[in-house]
């Protein structure tokens, strides 16, 4: 590893302190980016670390809506979750997501700023515009299975690993942001990310002074909840295509629906135009199927992930038969776990 100055932050305010700090990373739990450093991916001068910022450590309750800081582990914020009926599908995303020792470490802002898996992103060898911009996109014409088909460029087809962010925006999550300067701000995590279009290594909204201190969920009521995963191995994996839904149906229309798709596009896909196909009509396998269709229209595959599309196609409207089928039988049980 390159040589590289520690700062322990233990308050947001502290952030005026490296405001002058040239090429820096912040490091919460470590579980992506020491694996970056290790692979001279990520070559910081100055690592800020925050393992002492306690004040972003507590879940809380305020005003109809959970607070999360940004440091709770992925296992605090499951077992939270789980507990929480209105939160169910961070529960189940968190829980399809890691080992039980990733997800002892890692980090509710970090699991949300966690780099691409591509493998080209890894290989210093190989052309990759998100790691040297300009340098090309050797996925494109190389082994692109687990590659995106939704929201791509002609400069990156990699995807956004996270299956917690995909809940978060199917949730409708917000983070809270503070910078080197004081200034605190919200923003929705469906606008956090970017799509990659002509700068790939663009891949948030977020400054280099910008700290994650919180992701806030406003816990209204939202049906049956729904996290589907598809990946190679029923332990730990990447998604190949996730599927998060809530969807509630009230005097038999679907007047309450929210979908995200994962290991998918470049960034946790918000599916809205499935979404709007969907919304105060009465559910149907018919009715599905349009939707998929209508999210699907702009798809696009490089070969080794053709596959993705009619996976799914297939896979989005499972989820919506089976969270249409729970309403019908359990109509009462507001927000419960959906057991597969």
């Amino acid at each position: 590893m390159k040589p590289f100055s520690v700062f322990s932050l233990q308050h947001a305010e502290d952030l005026s302190q490296v405001a002058s700090f040239k090429h820096s990373r912040f490091l919460a739990g470590g579980t992506n980016l020491v694996d970056l450093m290790k692979h001279q991916i990520e070559r910081p001068d100055h690592i800020i670390d925050l393992s002492g910022f306690d004040e972003a450590n507590q879940i809380t309750e305020d005003d109809g809506r959970v607070v999360i800081g940004a440091m709770v582990t992925n296992t605090a914020l499951a077992d939270y979750a789980y507990k929480h009926p209105r939160l169910s599908l961070l529960a189940q995303a968190l829980l399809a997501g890691a080992t039980v020792q990733l997800r002892n470490r890692a980090s509710t802002a970090g699991n949300l700023l966690q780099r691409t898996r591509c493998y080209y992103f890894y290989d210093t060898s190989k052309a990759c515009n998100k790691r040297e911009p300009g340098s090309g996109c050797a996925a494109k014409e190389g082994f692109n299975r687990i590659h995106a088909i939704l929201g791509t460029s002609e400069h990156c087809i990699a995807t956004h690993p996270s299956d917690m962010a995909t809940a978060m925006v199917a949730l409708d999550a917000r983070v809270h942001i503070c910078n080197a300067a004081g200034v605190r701000r919200e923003l929705p995590v469906r606008e956090l990310y970017t799509l990659p279009g002509d700068t790939p290594h663009v891949e948030t909204q977020l400054a280099d002074d910008d700290l994650i201190t919180a992701v806030s969920i406003d816990t209204v009521p939202r049906g049956t909840h729904i996290y589907q995963k598809v990946r190679d191995r029923s332990s730990y994996a990447f998604a190949l295509v996730s599927v998060a839904c809530t969807l509630r149906v009230n005097e038999g229309v679907i007047d309450e629906v929210s979908l995200a798709l994962g290991g998918v596009a470049p960034r946790p896909w918000h599916a809205h135009q499935a979404e709007a196909c969907l919304l105060g009509n009465p559910p149907s396998p018919e009715l599905f199927a349009q939707a998929a269709e209508a999210e699907l229209k702009d798809a696009r595959s490089y070969g080794g992930n053709d596959y993705k599309v009619p996976v799914l196609r297939r896979t989005l409207t499972h989820v919506l038969n089976q969270a249409s089928d729970h309403q019908r039988a359990h109509p009462s049980h507001e927000g419960a776990m959906y057991a597969r």
